[in-house]
Protein backbone atom coordinates (compact mmCIF):
# COMPACT_ATOMS: atom_id res chain seq x y z
CA UNK A 1 0.00 0.00 0.00
CA UNK A 2 1.22 3.34 -0.09
CA UNK A 3 2.69 5.78 2.65
CA UNK A 4 -0.31 7.74 2.86
CA UNK A 5 -2.80 4.60 3.40
CA UNK A 6 -0.60 3.57 5.46
CA UNK A 7 -0.88 6.34 8.21
CA UNK A 8 -4.24 6.14 7.69
CA UNK A 9 -4.28 2.45 9.17
CA UNK A 10 -2.11 3.36 11.59
CA UNK A 11 -3.96 6.04 12.94
CA UNK A 12 -7.03 3.31 12.79
CA UNK A 13 -4.57 0.88 15.03
CA UNK A 14 -4.11 3.62 17.59
CA UNK A 15 -8.14 4.25 17.77
CA UNK A 16 -8.43 7.76 16.17
CA UNK A 17 -11.78 8.68 15.85
CA UNK A 18 -11.37 12.31 14.82
CA UNK A 19 -8.72 14.02 12.85
CA UNK A 20 -8.26 18.30 12.63
CA UNK A 21 -6.74 19.47 9.29
CA UNK A 22 -6.32 21.24 6.31
CA UNK A 23 -5.07 20.16 2.83
CA UNK A 24 -2.67 21.59 0.47
CA UNK A 25 -0.05 20.37 -2.25
CA UNK A 26 2.36 18.16 -0.13
CA UNK A 27 -0.23 16.66 1.97
CA UNK A 28 -2.80 16.03 -0.81
CA UNK A 29 -2.15 11.97 -0.98
CA UNK A 30 -2.94 11.96 2.39
CA UNK A 31 -6.55 14.01 1.66
CA UNK A 32 -6.85 11.36 -0.79
CA UNK A 33 -6.63 8.04 1.05
CA UNK A 34 -8.47 9.88 4.04
CA UNK A 35 -11.89 9.53 1.52
CA UNK A 36 -11.72 5.96 2.90
CA UNK A 37 -10.90 6.08 6.48
CA UNK A 38 -12.75 4.88 8.96
CA UNK A 39 -12.96 7.87 11.13
CA UNK A 40 -14.19 11.63 11.48
CA UNK A 41 -11.87 14.98 9.46
CA UNK A 42 -13.29 18.16 10.44
CA UNK A 43 -11.77 20.45 8.44
CA UNK A 44 -10.59 23.77 9.74
CA UNK A 45 -10.10 27.09 8.42
CA UNK A 46 -6.74 27.76 9.72
CA UNK A 47 -4.02 25.25 10.93
CA UNK A 48 -3.66 27.16 14.15
CA UNK A 49 -7.32 26.13 15.10
CA UNK A 50 -6.52 22.67 13.90
CA UNK A 51 -3.30 22.16 16.91
CA UNK A 52 -5.86 23.81 19.22
CA UNK A 53 -9.06 21.50 18.84
CA UNK A 54 -6.74 18.47 18.67
CA UNK A 55 -5.70 20.01 21.94
CA UNK A 56 -8.45 20.67 23.61
CA UNK A 57 -10.03 16.39 22.32
CA UNK A 58 -6.52 15.77 23.99
CA UNK A 59 -7.37 17.04 27.65
CA UNK A 60 -10.74 15.38 27.58
CA UNK A 61 -9.33 12.24 26.45
CA UNK A 62 -6.31 12.55 28.20
CA UNK A 63 -5.25 10.78 24.60
CA UNK A 64 -3.53 12.21 21.64
CA UNK A 65 -5.37 14.82 19.53
CA UNK A 66 -4.35 14.33 15.89
CA UNK A 67 -4.56 17.45 13.29
CA UNK A 68 -2.91 17.12 9.73
CA UNK A 69 -1.13 20.34 7.67
CA UNK A 70 0.46 20.65 4.49
CA UNK A 71 4.14 22.06 3.91
CA UNK A 72 5.72 25.02 4.73
CA UNK A 73 2.93 27.97 6.07
CA UNK A 74 0.42 24.78 6.66
CA UNK A 75 3.19 23.52 9.01
CA UNK A 76 3.79 26.40 10.49
CA UNK A 77 0.71 27.78 11.06
CA UNK A 78 0.51 24.67 13.67
CA UNK A 79 3.61 25.45 15.57
CA UNK A 80 1.85 27.55 17.95
CA UNK A 81 -0.80 25.25 18.61
CA UNK A 82 2.34 22.97 19.35
CA UNK A 83 4.04 25.29 21.98
CA UNK A 84 0.58 25.67 23.89
CA UNK A 85 0.13 22.00 23.74
CA UNK A 86 3.90 21.50 24.96
CA UNK A 87 3.81 24.50 27.28
CA UNK A 88 0.94 22.84 29.24
CA UNK A 89 1.75 18.81 28.57
CA UNK A 90 -1.23 17.65 26.06
CA UNK A 91 -0.57 14.85 24.15
CA UNK A 92 -1.37 15.89 20.07
CA UNK A 93 0.21 14.05 17.16
CA UNK A 94 0.67 16.88 14.25
CA UNK A 95 1.13 14.87 10.61
CA UNK A 96 3.07 17.43 8.15
CA UNK A 97 3.29 17.00 4.63
CA UNK A 98 6.48 17.87 3.34
CA UNK A 99 8.12 18.87 -0.36
CA UNK A 100 9.62 15.29 -2.32
CA UNK A 101 12.68 13.87 -0.27
CA UNK A 102 14.69 15.04 -3.84
CA UNK A 103 13.66 18.87 -2.95
CA UNK A 104 14.39 19.36 0.70
CA UNK A 105 16.97 21.65 0.89
CA UNK A 106 16.40 23.34 -2.23
CA UNK A 107 14.20 26.26 -1.45
CA UNK A 108 11.25 24.36 -2.94
CA UNK A 109 7.84 26.17 -3.52
CA UNK A 110 6.07 25.82 0.57
CA UNK A 111 9.78 24.46 1.85
CA UNK A 112 10.43 24.97 5.51
CA UNK A 113 12.48 22.47 7.80
CA UNK A 114 9.45 22.40 10.25
CA UNK A 115 11.68 19.73 12.41
CA UNK A 116 14.20 21.93 13.23
CA UNK A 117 11.36 24.74 13.89
CA UNK A 118 8.89 22.46 15.94
CA UNK A 119 12.14 20.92 18.21
CA UNK A 120 12.30 23.16 20.53
CA UNK A 121 8.19 22.82 21.42
CA UNK A 122 7.58 19.23 20.69
CA UNK A 123 8.71 15.74 22.99
CA UNK A 124 9.68 14.68 19.87
CA UNK A 125 9.71 14.68 15.99
CA UNK A 126 9.56 12.52 12.79
CA UNK A 127 10.31 12.29 9.05
CA UNK A 128 9.90 8.64 7.24
CA UNK A 129 12.77 8.74 4.37
CA UNK A 130 10.69 5.87 3.22
CA UNK A 131 7.30 4.83 3.26
CA UNK A 132 7.82 0.99 5.30
CA UNK A 133 8.99 3.37 8.52
CA UNK A 134 5.25 5.23 8.40
CA UNK A 135 3.71 2.38 10.47
CA UNK A 136 6.31 2.24 13.18
CA UNK A 137 6.69 5.80 13.50
CA UNK A 138 2.96 6.27 14.03
CA UNK A 139 2.88 3.83 16.88
CA UNK A 140 5.86 5.75 18.70
CA UNK A 141 4.74 9.05 18.39
CA UNK A 142 1.57 8.35 19.80
CA UNK A 143 3.53 6.15 22.12
CA UNK A 144 5.84 9.07 23.66
CA UNK A 145 2.86 11.76 23.21
CA UNK A 146 0.88 10.26 25.59
CA UNK A 147 3.43 8.20 28.03
CA UNK A 148 5.26 9.80 30.88
CA UNK A 149 4.84 13.58 31.05
CA UNK A 150 2.33 14.25 27.82
CA UNK A 151 3.55 16.48 25.31
CA UNK A 152 3.34 17.10 21.23
CA UNK A 153 5.02 15.02 18.71
CA UNK A 154 5.23 15.89 15.09
CA UNK A 155 5.49 13.46 11.82
CA UNK A 156 6.73 15.54 8.82
CA UNK A 157 6.54 13.24 5.64
CA UNK A 158 7.59 13.85 2.19
CA UNK A 159 5.26 13.81 -0.49
CA UNK A 160 6.79 10.86 -2.53
CA UNK A 161 7.00 9.22 0.89
CA UNK A 162 3.37 9.22 1.06
CA UNK A 163 3.28 7.93 -2.62
CA UNK A 164 5.57 5.05 -2.41
CA UNK A 165 4.12 1.68 -2.86
CA UNK A 166 5.65 -0.49 -0.85
CA UNK A 167 5.07 -4.12 1.52
CA UNK A 168 3.86 -2.70 4.93
CA UNK A 169 4.05 -4.75 8.15
CA UNK A 170 2.35 -3.16 11.18
CA UNK A 171 4.20 -3.82 14.28
CA UNK A 172 1.84 -5.00 17.82
CA UNK A 173 4.92 -3.92 19.99
CA UNK A 174 7.80 -0.66 19.83
CA UNK A 175 10.71 0.02 21.84
CA UNK A 176 11.97 3.60 22.06
CA UNK A 177 15.39 3.48 22.52
CA UNK A 178 16.00 5.88 25.16
CA UNK A 179 12.90 6.42 26.30
CA UNK A 180 11.87 5.08 29.70
CA UNK A 181 9.28 7.12 31.26
CA UNK A 182 8.97 7.32 35.07
CA UNK A 183 5.58 6.20 36.56
CA UNK A 184 5.35 4.17 39.31
CA UNK A 185 5.71 5.86 42.51
CA UNK A 186 9.55 6.30 43.89
CA UNK A 187 8.91 4.69 47.25
CA UNK A 188 12.28 6.14 48.93
CA UNK A 189 11.80 9.02 49.78
CA UNK A 190 7.69 8.49 50.78
CA UNK A 191 8.63 7.66 54.38
CA UNK A 192 10.46 11.06 54.65
CA UNK A 193 7.02 12.81 53.07
CA UNK A 194 4.68 10.83 55.97
CA UNK A 195 6.80 12.53 58.50
CA UNK A 196 7.34 15.33 57.40
CA UNK A 197 2.82 15.56 57.03
CA UNK A 198 2.69 14.29 60.29
CA UNK A 199 4.72 16.69 61.91
CA UNK A 200 3.46 19.98 60.32
CA UNK A 201 1.04 22.28 62.06
CA UNK A 202 0.12 24.16 58.73
CA UNK A 203 0.17 21.99 55.60
CA UNK A 204 -0.97 22.74 52.39
CA UNK A 205 -1.99 20.71 49.11
CA UNK A 206 -0.90 22.86 45.67
CA UNK A 207 -2.19 21.10 43.20
CA UNK A 208 -0.93 21.68 39.72
CA UNK A 209 -1.80 20.01 36.05
CA UNK A 210 -0.32 16.92 36.24
CA UNK A 211 -3.29 15.92 38.82
CA UNK A 212 -5.84 16.80 35.82
CA UNK A 213 -3.67 14.97 33.57
CA UNK A 214 -3.28 11.64 35.25
CA UNK A 215 -6.51 12.01 36.17
CA UNK A 216 -5.57 11.66 40.23
CA UNK A 217 -8.44 12.97 41.39
CA UNK A 218 -9.97 10.86 44.01
CA UNK A 219 -6.30 10.36 45.30
CA UNK A 220 -6.24 14.15 45.58
CA UNK A 221 -9.27 14.30 47.42
CA UNK A 222 -8.84 11.15 49.86
CA UNK A 223 -5.36 12.87 51.07
CA UNK A 224 -6.99 16.21 51.59
CA UNK A 225 -9.83 14.82 53.40
CA UNK A 226 -7.27 12.45 55.24
CA UNK A 227 -5.28 15.08 56.85
CA UNK A 228 -7.25 17.82 56.06
CA UNK A 229 -5.56 19.88 54.37
CA UNK A 230 -6.44 22.65 52.60
CA UNK A 231 -6.21 23.21 48.96
CA UNK A 232 -4.80 25.59 46.57
CA UNK A 233 -4.07 24.50 42.98
CA UNK A 234 -2.04 26.68 40.40
CA UNK A 235 -3.93 27.97 38.03
CA UNK A 236 -3.46 25.27 35.45
CA UNK A 237 -4.53 22.68 38.46
CA UNK A 238 -7.45 24.52 38.53
CA UNK A 239 -10.37 21.96 38.54
CA UNK A 240 -7.57 18.89 40.57
CA UNK A 241 -9.81 19.69 43.35
CA UNK A 242 -13.93 20.69 43.37
CA UNK A 243 -14.00 23.93 44.34
CA UNK A 244 -17.10 24.26 46.28
CA UNK A 245 -15.65 21.49 48.87
CA UNK A 246 -14.79 22.85 52.17
CA UNK A 247 -11.06 22.24 51.86
CA UNK A 248 -10.96 24.48 48.67
CA UNK A 249 -9.52 27.77 48.30
CA UNK A 250 -9.04 27.97 44.61
CA UNK A 251 -5.78 29.26 42.70
CA UNK A 252 -3.16 30.87 43.98
CA UNK A 253 -0.93 33.15 41.82
CA UNK A 254 -0.92 36.82 39.50
CA UNK A 255 -4.59 36.63 39.31
CA UNK A 256 -5.28 34.05 42.52
CA UNK A 257 -7.61 33.73 45.27
CA UNK A 258 -6.91 36.63 47.86
CA UNK A 259 -7.24 33.95 50.59
CA UNK A 260 -5.29 31.33 48.63
CA UNK A 261 -2.30 33.62 48.05
CA UNK A 262 -2.01 34.19 52.05
CA UNK A 263 -3.13 31.01 53.13
CA UNK A 264 -0.11 29.24 51.11
CA UNK A 265 2.31 31.79 52.58
CA UNK A 266 1.62 31.09 55.89
CA UNK A 267 2.12 27.22 55.31
CA UNK A 268 4.75 24.97 57.07
CA UNK A 269 4.37 22.22 54.94
CA UNK A 270 3.29 22.32 50.89
CA UNK A 271 2.84 18.96 48.98
CA UNK A 272 2.96 20.35 45.67
CA UNK A 273 1.13 17.56 43.27
CA UNK A 274 2.02 17.78 39.63
CA UNK A 275 2.84 21.64 39.98
CA UNK A 276 6.35 23.02 38.37
CA UNK A 277 6.16 26.34 40.73
CA UNK A 278 6.10 28.74 37.49
CA UNK A 279 6.09 32.10 38.07
CA UNK A 280 2.57 33.06 37.49
CA UNK A 281 1.86 30.99 40.53
CA UNK A 282 4.35 31.53 43.30
CA UNK A 283 5.71 35.25 42.25
CA UNK A 284 9.54 35.31 43.12
CA UNK A 285 11.03 31.71 43.59
CA UNK A 286 13.45 33.18 46.20
CA UNK A 287 11.13 34.25 48.51
CA UNK A 288 8.49 31.93 47.80
CA UNK A 289 8.61 28.88 49.96
CA UNK A 290 11.49 30.15 52.98
CA UNK A 291 10.64 28.44 55.90
CA UNK A 292 8.56 25.84 54.62
CA UNK A 293 9.31 21.93 53.78
CA UNK A 294 8.48 21.25 50.45
CA UNK A 295 7.28 17.36 49.16
CA UNK A 296 6.89 17.56 45.22
CA UNK A 297 5.45 14.88 43.16
CA UNK A 298 6.24 14.87 39.32
CA UNK A 299 6.30 12.68 36.93
CA UNK A 300 8.92 14.57 35.16
CA UNK A 301 12.48 14.66 37.23
CA UNK A 302 13.22 17.83 35.58
CA UNK A 303 10.86 19.67 37.06
CA UNK A 304 12.33 18.46 40.54
CA UNK A 305 14.21 21.65 41.76
CA UNK A 306 14.09 23.41 38.88
CA UNK A 307 12.52 26.65 40.34
CA UNK A 308 12.65 25.88 43.87
CA UNK A 309 14.69 23.38 46.14
CA UNK A 310 12.31 20.79 47.72
CA UNK A 311 13.09 18.57 51.20
CA UNK A 312 11.51 15.55 49.33
CA UNK A 313 11.39 14.38 45.69
CA UNK A 314 8.53 11.84 44.78
CA UNK A 315 9.48 11.31 41.34
CA UNK A 316 6.59 9.03 39.22
CA UNK A 317 2.67 9.21 38.41
CA UNK A 318 1.18 11.04 40.57
CA UNK A 319 -1.66 9.25 40.59
CA UNK A 320 0.47 6.38 41.96
CA UNK A 321 2.51 8.39 44.47
CA UNK A 322 -0.96 9.69 45.61
CA UNK A 323 -2.42 6.32 46.61
CA UNK A 324 0.69 5.23 48.19
CA UNK A 325 1.06 8.36 50.65
CA UNK A 326 -2.32 7.89 51.54
CA UNK A 327 -2.34 3.96 51.98
CA UNK A 328 1.11 4.73 54.03
CA UNK A 329 -0.56 7.92 55.98
CA UNK A 330 -3.46 6.08 56.85
CA UNK A 331 -1.64 3.63 58.78
CA UNK A 332 -0.12 6.42 61.14
CA UNK A 333 -2.45 9.24 60.92
CA UNK A 334 -4.04 10.36 64.38
CA UNK A 335 -7.70 11.24 64.68
CA UNK A 336 -6.96 15.33 64.02
CA UNK A 337 -9.12 18.04 66.34
CA UNK A 338 -12.33 19.19 64.65
CA UNK A 339 -11.43 22.78 66.37
CA UNK A 340 -7.88 22.79 64.30
CA UNK A 341 -6.90 26.52 64.36
CA UNK A 342 -5.40 25.52 60.92
CA UNK A 343 -8.84 24.87 59.13
CA UNK A 344 -10.53 28.01 61.50
CA UNK A 345 -7.63 30.65 60.04
CA UNK A 346 -9.05 29.06 56.38
CA UNK A 347 -12.07 30.18 57.15
CA UNK A 348 -11.06 33.88 58.88
CA UNK A 349 -9.22 34.24 55.44
CA UNK A 350 -12.16 33.19 52.86
CA UNK A 351 -14.88 35.55 55.06
CA UNK A 352 -11.92 38.61 55.28
CA UNK A 353 -11.50 38.59 51.34
CA UNK A 354 -15.69 38.10 50.92
CA UNK A 355 -15.94 41.24 52.82
CA UNK A 356 -12.91 43.14 51.57
CA UNK A 357 -12.82 42.72 47.79
CA UNK A 358 -15.76 44.67 46.12
CA UNK A 359 -17.48 44.32 42.58
CA UNK A 360 -18.13 46.86 40.41
CA UNK A 361 -21.51 48.70 40.75
CA UNK A 362 -22.41 47.57 37.33
CA UNK A 363 -25.59 45.42 36.47
CA UNK A 364 -23.47 43.60 34.85
CA UNK A 365 -19.96 43.01 35.43
CA UNK A 366 -17.08 40.54 35.08
CA UNK A 367 -17.84 38.99 38.45
CA UNK A 368 -21.82 38.73 38.59
CA UNK A 369 -21.92 37.48 34.64
CA UNK A 370 -19.09 34.27 35.62
CA UNK A 371 -21.43 33.27 38.60
CA UNK A 372 -24.60 33.58 36.48
CA UNK A 373 -22.98 31.67 33.78
CA UNK A 374 -22.11 28.89 37.05
CA UNK A 375 -25.49 28.75 38.91
CA UNK A 376 -27.19 27.94 35.10
CA UNK A 377 -24.29 25.24 33.41
CA UNK A 378 -24.55 21.59 35.00
CA UNK A 379 -21.78 20.77 37.09
CA UNK A 380 -20.32 18.34 34.43
CA UNK A 381 -20.06 20.76 31.77
CA UNK A 382 -16.97 21.94 29.86
CA UNK A 383 -15.14 25.07 30.26
CA UNK A 384 -12.22 26.30 27.99
CA UNK A 385 -10.94 30.37 28.35
CA UNK A 386 -9.37 32.84 26.25
CA UNK A 387 -6.61 33.84 27.36
CA UNK A 388 -6.51 37.92 28.98
CA UNK A 389 -9.04 39.50 31.52
CA UNK A 390 -11.42 37.27 30.21
CA UNK A 391 -9.26 34.41 31.65
CA UNK A 392 -8.07 35.52 34.94
CA UNK A 393 -11.89 36.51 36.15
CA UNK A 394 -12.41 33.01 35.25
CA UNK A 395 -9.64 31.92 37.52
CA UNK A 396 -11.42 34.21 40.32
CA UNK A 397 -15.04 34.00 40.15
CA UNK A 398 -15.78 30.49 37.83
CA UNK A 399 -15.74 27.52 40.50
CA UNK A 400 -15.07 24.23 38.75
CA UNK A 401 -17.32 21.77 40.61
CA UNK A 402 -16.58 18.33 38.39
CA UNK A 403 -12.88 17.99 38.61
CA UNK A 404 -11.15 17.75 35.11
CA UNK A 405 -13.75 20.07 32.79
CA UNK A 406 -11.65 23.34 33.07
CA UNK A 407 -8.97 24.20 30.79
CA UNK A 408 -6.79 26.79 29.52
CA UNK A 409 -3.80 28.05 27.41
CA UNK A 410 -1.71 28.67 30.89
CA UNK A 411 1.73 28.25 30.45
CA UNK A 412 1.93 29.90 26.47
CA UNK A 413 -0.63 32.02 27.30
CA UNK A 414 -1.65 31.85 23.63
CA UNK A 415 -4.65 34.25 22.61
CA UNK A 416 -7.01 32.28 20.45
CA UNK A 417 -6.93 29.09 21.99
CA UNK A 418 -10.39 28.40 23.84
CA UNK A 419 -12.64 29.05 21.47
CA UNK A 420 -11.09 26.30 18.70
CA UNK A 421 -10.15 24.19 22.17
CA UNK A 422 -13.82 24.24 23.15
CA UNK A 423 -14.65 22.29 19.27
CA UNK A 424 -12.14 19.80 19.89
CA UNK A 425 -13.20 19.34 23.55
CA UNK A 426 -16.82 18.81 22.11
CA UNK A 427 -16.13 16.99 19.27
CA UNK A 428 -14.53 14.43 22.67
CA UNK A 429 -17.67 14.79 24.71
CA UNK A 430 -20.58 15.86 22.14
CA UNK A 431 -23.37 15.12 24.96
CA UNK A 432 -22.04 17.86 27.15
CA UNK A 433 -22.15 21.39 27.29
CA UNK A 434 -19.14 22.83 26.24
CA UNK A 435 -18.66 26.67 27.07
CA UNK A 436 -15.56 29.30 25.73
CA UNK A 437 -15.22 31.85 28.61
CA UNK A 438 -13.73 35.09 26.28
CA UNK A 439 -13.10 37.93 25.99
CA UNK A 440 -13.09 39.77 22.70
CA UNK A 441 -9.53 40.45 21.73
CA UNK A 442 -8.77 36.59 22.35
CA UNK A 443 -12.17 35.42 20.10
CA UNK A 444 -10.88 37.86 17.56
CA UNK A 445 -8.22 35.41 16.91
CA UNK A 446 -9.90 32.03 15.82
CA UNK A 447 -13.81 33.64 15.41
CA UNK A 448 -13.57 31.89 11.70
CA UNK A 449 -13.81 28.51 13.46
CA UNK A 450 -17.59 29.44 14.26
CA UNK A 451 -17.28 27.91 10.58
CA UNK A 452 -16.50 24.60 12.19
CA UNK A 453 -18.66 24.69 14.72
CA UNK A 454 -21.39 24.64 12.77
CA UNK A 455 -21.18 22.74 9.61
CA UNK A 456 -19.78 19.95 11.60
CA UNK A 457 -22.69 20.20 13.92
CA UNK A 458 -20.40 21.07 17.24
CA UNK A 459 -22.22 23.28 19.07
CA UNK A 460 -20.47 25.79 21.70
CA UNK A 461 -21.12 28.57 23.86
CA UNK A 462 -18.88 31.06 23.28
CA UNK A 463 -19.32 33.87 26.90
CA UNK A 464 -18.00 36.53 25.55
CA UNK A 465 -17.04 38.99 27.78
CA UNK A 466 -16.75 42.57 25.22
CA UNK A 467 -15.13 45.45 26.63
CA UNK A 468 -13.48 46.39 23.13
CA UNK A 469 -10.24 46.65 24.86
CA UNK A 470 -7.42 44.27 24.75
CA UNK A 471 -8.68 44.20 28.25
CA UNK A 472 -5.39 42.69 30.22
CA UNK A 473 -2.49 45.00 28.43
CA UNK A 474 -5.29 47.91 29.35
CA UNK A 475 -5.24 47.41 32.55
CA UNK A 476 -1.53 47.43 33.01
CA UNK A 477 -1.29 50.64 30.57
CA UNK A 478 -3.62 51.99 33.61
CA UNK A 479 -1.89 50.43 36.53
CA UNK A 480 2.18 51.10 34.94
CA UNK A 481 1.82 53.49 32.58
CA UNK A 482 -0.08 56.26 33.90
CA UNK A 483 -3.13 55.57 31.36
CA UNK A 484 -0.64 55.82 28.30
CA UNK A 485 -3.29 53.51 26.18
CA UNK A 486 -1.49 52.35 22.88
CA UNK A 487 -2.83 49.87 20.89
CA UNK A 488 -5.64 48.07 23.20
CA UNK A 489 -8.38 50.05 21.39
CA UNK A 490 -10.96 47.95 19.33
CA UNK A 491 -13.55 50.86 18.58
CA UNK A 492 -16.58 48.54 18.66
CA UNK A 493 -15.45 46.35 15.87
CA UNK A 494 -17.38 44.25 15.25
CA UNK A 495 -20.97 43.24 15.83
CA UNK A 496 -20.70 39.89 17.33
CA UNK A 497 -24.17 39.39 16.72
CA UNK A 498 -23.86 39.85 13.32
CA UNK A 499 -20.82 37.69 12.81
CA UNK A 500 -22.31 35.18 14.62
CA UNK A 501 -25.51 35.08 12.22
CA UNK A 502 -23.15 35.05 9.14
CA UNK A 503 -21.61 31.96 10.25
CA UNK A 504 -25.51 30.35 10.65
CA UNK A 505 -24.59 30.61 14.27
CA UNK A 506 -26.99 32.13 17.30
CA UNK A 507 -25.37 35.53 18.18
CA UNK A 508 -27.32 37.03 21.37
CA UNK A 509 -26.57 40.02 23.22
CA UNK A 510 -26.93 40.74 26.78
CA UNK A 511 -27.28 44.22 28.60
CA UNK A 512 -29.15 43.28 31.95
CA UNK A 513 -28.68 40.55 34.07
CA UNK A 514 -32.32 39.60 33.09
CA UNK A 515 -31.82 39.12 29.68
CA UNK A 516 -27.89 37.36 30.36
CA UNK A 517 -29.74 34.97 31.96
CA UNK A 518 -32.01 34.21 29.30
CA UNK A 519 -29.45 34.23 26.66
CA UNK A 520 -27.49 30.86 28.66
CA UNK A 521 -30.61 29.06 28.71
CA UNK A 522 -31.26 29.70 25.26
CA UNK A 523 -27.61 28.55 24.84
CA UNK A 524 -27.73 25.26 26.33
CA UNK A 525 -30.86 24.56 24.00
CA UNK A 526 -29.23 25.45 20.78
CA UNK A 527 -28.07 22.94 18.27
CA UNK A 528 -25.84 25.99 16.72
CA UNK A 529 -23.32 27.43 18.34
CA UNK A 530 -24.18 31.00 20.68
CA UNK A 531 -21.95 33.50 21.03
CA UNK A 532 -23.36 35.80 24.12
CA UNK A 533 -21.95 39.47 23.39
CA UNK A 534 -21.66 40.79 26.68
CA UNK A 535 -20.89 44.68 27.14
CA UNK A 536 -18.64 44.99 29.92
CA UNK A 537 -16.97 48.09 30.97
CA UNK A 538 -13.41 49.24 30.12
CA UNK A 539 -12.44 49.95 32.98
CA UNK A 540 -13.45 46.93 35.24
CA UNK A 541 -9.76 45.53 36.28
CA UNK A 542 -9.05 42.40 37.56
CA UNK A 543 -8.04 42.22 41.48
CA UNK A 544 -6.45 40.92 43.38
CA UNK A 545 -3.46 41.03 41.33
CA UNK A 546 0.44 40.30 41.68
CA UNK A 547 2.47 42.01 39.77
CA UNK A 548 5.24 40.75 37.53
CA UNK A 549 8.94 40.40 39.20
CA UNK A 550 7.09 41.09 42.82
CA UNK A 551 6.32 38.01 45.49
CA UNK A 552 2.37 36.87 46.50
CA UNK A 553 2.76 38.74 49.59
CA UNK A 554 2.98 41.65 47.20
CA UNK A 555 -0.74 41.16 46.34
CA UNK A 556 -2.65 44.28 45.28
CA UNK A 557 -6.48 43.75 45.91
CA UNK A 558 -7.66 47.22 44.66
CA UNK A 559 -9.74 47.16 47.84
Amino acid sequence: MTGAKALIQALEKEGVDVVFGLPGGANLPIYDALVDANFRHILVRHEQAAAHMADGYARIKRKAGVCFATSGPGATNLITGIATAYADSSPILAVTGQVPLAMIGKDAFQETDIIGVANPCTKYSFQPRSAAEIPEMIKKAVYIAESGRPGPVLVDIPKDVQQATVDMKFPELIKVRGYNPNVEADLSEMVRAVELLLNAERPIIMAGGGVILSGAFSELQALAELVKIPVVSTFKGKGAFPENHPLAMGPIGMHGHAEANKIILEADCIVAVGARFSDRSVGKFDEFGKGMSIIHMDIDPAEIGKNKSVDVALVGDVKSSLRTLVKMLSKKMIKKDSDNPWLKRRKELIQYYAETLKDYPREITARKSLKKLRELLPANAIVTTEVGQCQMWASLHFDVITPGTFFSSTGLGTMGFGFPASIGAKAARPNVPVVDIAGDGSFNMTENSLAVSVLDKLPVIVFLMNNYMLGMVAQWQRTFYNRRYSGVHQHNCPDYVKIADAYGAQGIRAESMHELEKAIKAALKSDVATVIDIPIDPEEDVYPFVAPGTGLKDMITGA
